[in-house]
Formats: structure tokens, C-alpha cells, sequence
């Protein structure tokens, strides 16, 4: 297998402007923009694991794929096990490639998908259907009865099964896997993820896998790459990166629902809510927001605590907010509700058992725990503490 670094990558694209006669784009003096997809990017994938890359549509994670299999030019370096593969062409660099859309040839059959790569490289005959074999036993049960149909003729789920094995009988040593599993419905979905988890657990293949999708993040990936603005912010294990978010991105990205960011002045001690509520902040609390007078405060909503709407604040403790309840989602997995409330400019939410009567419109008071907070700069978005 190969380990994965890419140092400084940097990938920008020319963007024309709208089709226009050269007199009146003179006169707009409209000029070509540039878009950077990728803003030097650092990233480093160990051998043999795999990295699931998440982040907001627009952020470049296909871009990224693109750029380690060598299908686009970029500035910066792009090594396999410390080999600078610039100049490496792609069909030289043993990768397996599963895309959103699944690529598959229409007018071949299922062994002939898989049987082109050999085709290509002029390898023989007895050799091709040795690894179709191989792949198929891999695959497991009913794959060899795709190989007999054309993809016109298959589910999305069996066109997804035929572009993995496609990707296998190449013997990669990079898997590249592009939103794989995005156009299959809910069960196809869990029983294809299982599949690849598989596979990647028995082949132990170095692995990038794109996804916008937490839950798969987490099944799939070693590690998860927070992805935004053409670069990676952060890089860990979910519980790492839930627990310390590098910023606030992160913190808003990350998290099933997403973590609570309020904005707060600090004047004389004391928290300023968008909403008037003034706060006093405990002496330890005190010490890491002096170097700031704007910050943002984030709480995730399983660590906030229903309270009484007749409560005395518990200062010492955490402080109070309330609001208004606007939406509540159950949540039957794990048998609660996730209620979402506001006050003025400041919305939060919370996780509560599904037996609590909430309803829309109903007044709402939480309790914020001091220890559970994390902290931001809102100029920066840089973590405090």
C-alpha cells in the first residue's frame, strides 16, 4: 500500500465571464476570475487507513480526489510513500477510483467492466479472468450474476457493487471513493457502507473517501478531514474533533445536531447577549476571555440541562437562557427529542427524553454549565481555550 502526503496544494481555476461581445465586456470591464479550490492544502493519509473527507458542497473535496489521482495539474507536492508523482502519470499510480455517478460503461457487460482495464494494458487473457475471479469471490454472494447483465439493467445499489469491484480488480494501492453511496436509498445505503467497510478492513488499503455524510464519516473513516475554503481545518477521530473543535467551523460542521454558537460582547466582567442578558463571568472564565472583547460561545446540546421555568440561576454553575420552543425533531433512535427554541437574536437547542411534553410555541428554560463551553474568537473564528 502507500501513505498519502500532499504539502501546499494549491488548485486554481480560471472562470470566464458571462458570454458577452468583446465591446460590451470591455465596457463591463469584466475580467477572467479566478476560483482557488484547493488553498495549500496539507494533508497526510497513513498507509493503509482511511480518511473520510467532509465538508460543505463548493469546498473542494472532489477537486482534492481529482489532484491525488493526477486527472488535474496543481502547484504544490503530491507524494505516494515519500515519491513525488508529479510527473507520474495516472495509470501508472495503481489507484482505484469509485465516483458519485459510477462510471460504468453502458454497452459493456459486467465482465466486460471489469475485463477493460486488462484490455487496456494488453495484459492476458488468462491473467484477467484469474483476478475477475478473485474479485468476484471477494464481492461475495450474487456478484458473479452482475457480471452476466449490462449496468442499464441493474439497481443503483448493483451498479455501485460492479464500480467497487471494477475498482478491486485493478489491485489497487489507493482506493478514491467520491460520494459513493449518495443516489441509493436508505437501505441500500447501510447495507453498501457495511460492504465497503469490508473490504477496506480486509484489504487494509490506503483510502480517501469524500463524503458530505457524517454517519458514513464515522462508520467508514480512521480518521475524519473537516474540509472548507479549499483546505483542511482539522483532522481526528469524530470524538476528538467533536470534543476540541479547531475552530468554528468545525464546531458548527461537526456534530449531530450541530453545536450551539452564541455570539456575546465582554464589557466589565460580564457577558452580553444579542438579546440585553448580562452575565457575570467566573474568575476562571475571566482569564481566558481577557484577550478579547467579542467572543462566541458554542455548547453542545446534549450537555445542556432542561430546567424549571420558575429556577433561581445557578451563577456558580453555568448561567440560564431562555426562549421560545419553534421546532421540535424526534428522535426515535435513541428515544428523545431534539427542540429547537429562540429568544430574540439568540437560538439554540437541545436534547431532551422523548417523554418530556414539548410543543411549538411552549416557553423554555435551559441551564448552560460553564465546564461545558468552548470558546471563540468571532473576529478570527480561532479557538480560545
Amino acid at each position: 500500500m502507500a501513505a498519502i502526503q500532499l504539502i501546499k496544494v494549491t488548485k486554481t481555476f480560471r472562470q470566464e465571464p458571462a458570454t458577452l461581445s468583446r465591446a460590451a465586456l470591455h465596457l463591463l470591464q469584466e475580467q477572467p476570475q479566478e476560483i482557488r479550490a484547493l488553498d495549500r492544502l496539507d494533508l497526510y493519509v497513513p498507509d493503509g487507513q482511511t480518511i473520510a473527507v467532509v465538508g460543505p458542497s463548493g469546498c473542494g473535496k472532489s477537486t482534492l480526489l481529482r489532484v491525488v489521482a493526477g486527472l488535474t495539474d496543481y502547484e504544490g507536492t503530491v507524494m505516494y510513500d515519500g515519491r513525488d508523482m508529479r510527473d507520474v502519470p495516472t495509470k501508472e499510480r495503481r489507484i482505484g477510483m469509485v465516483f458519485q455517478n459510477y462510471a460504468l460503461y453502458p454497452h459493456f457487460y459486467g465482465h466486460g467492466n471489469l475485463r477493460f482495464f486488462f484490455l487496456v494494458n494488453r495484459a492476458p487473457d488468462a491473467e484477467a479472468e484469474a483476478r475477475i475471479r478473485v474479485t468476484a469471490e471477494i464481492m461475495g454472494f450474487g456478484f458473479r450474476e452482475l457480471l452476466k447483465r449490462k449496468p442499464g439493467t441493474l439497481s443503483g445499489g448493483q451498479q455501485q457493487r460492479l464500480a467497487i469491484g471494477r475498482a478491486i480488480v485493478r489491485q489497487p494501492e489507493l482506493f478514491l471513493l467520491d460520494e459513493p453511496l449518495s443516489n441509493l436509498d436508505a437501505k441500500l445505503r447501510v447495507q453498501t457502507r457495511l460492504e465497503i467497510k469490508r473490504l477496506l478492513h480486509k484489504f487494509a488499503i490506503t483510502t480517501l473517501y469524500v463524503t458530505h455524510d457524517q454517519v458514513e464519516a464515522q462508520a467508514l473513516g480512521d480518521a475524519i478531514a473537516v474540509m472548507h475554503a479549499g483546505r483542511i481545518e482539522q483532522v481526528g477521530t469524530y470524538q476528538d474533533i467533536t470534543a476540541r473543535p479547531a475552530n468554528l467551523f468545525v464546531a458548527g460542521f461537526l456534530g449531530l445536531p450541530p453545536m450551539n454558537l452564541i455570539p456575546a460582547k465582554v464589557i466589565e466582567g460580564h457577558l452580553v447577549l444579542p438579546t440585553g442578558q448580562r452575565i457575570p463571568v467566573p474568575g476562571q472564565v475571566a482569564e481566558v476571555l481577557h484577550r478579547t472583547d467579542s467572543v462566541t460561545f458554542g455548547i453542545r446540546p446534549d450537555a445542556i440541562r432542561l430546567a424549571p421555568l420558575d429556577g433561581v440561576r445557578e451563577v456558580s454553575q453555568g448561567f440560564d437562557l431562555r426562549g421560545a420552543i419553534d421546532v421540535v425533531e424526534p428522535d426515535f433512535a435513541r428515544r428523545t427529542q431534539i427542540v429547537y427554541a429562540s429568544h430574540g437574536e439568540v437560538s439554540f437547542c437541545v436534547r431532551v427524553t422523548a417523554e418530556q411534553p414539548m410543543a411549538q410555541g411552549y416557553p423554555i428554560r435551559v441551564l448552560i454549565p460553564w465546564s461545558a463551553i468552548h470558546w471563540f474568537d468571532t473576529a478570527s473564528g480561532s479557538r480560545l481555550v
